[in-house]
């Protein structure tokens, strides 16, 4: 079964225009990717989506590139290629720099090997871990 098109905003419905509109104000772009073009095709989806980003990923207790890091890393173990793309190019826009964008690599793939290590050999949470 072929992929549906994306929702331009041309062709959007009022509920999704609104919703562009907000995605165009909050980050300041003149359109939005191709994310939210394929959401679209579920309205509910796309806001319900586009709020709890918004939320998420809102200034709080964590810095925005430190955000963005961490959502790089976890995209990086999911293996989505979309969310690498993204993520990385809005990590750099908030300052990542080559270096980095090294460790966080070495940290993520450590932290795999290491997860899998321990849940392989089903290691016990040692005592002073536990809270």
């Amino acid at each position: 079964m072929p992929t549906p098109p994306p929702i331009e905003y041309v062709d959007a419905s009022p509920a999704v225009r609104a919703v562009y509109d907000d995605i165009k104000k909050t980050r300041n772009v003149p359109d939005v990717n191709n994310f939210w073009k394929y959401l679209a095709r579920d309205p509910a989806t796309l806001k319900r989506t586009w709020e709890s980003i918004k939320d998420v990923m809102a200034p709080g207790a964590l810095d925005p590139l430190t955000k963005e890091m961490v959502y790089l890393a976890v995209s990086v173990t999911n293996g989505c290629a979309y969310c690498i793309a993204s993520h990385a190019a809005a990590a750099r826009k908030a300052g990542m720099s080559e270096a980095m964008f090294g460790e966080l690599m070495a940290v993520t793939g450590m932290a795999n090997e290491t997860n899998r290590l321990a849940n392989g050999y089903r290691v016990p949470i040692d005592p002073a871990f536990q809270t």
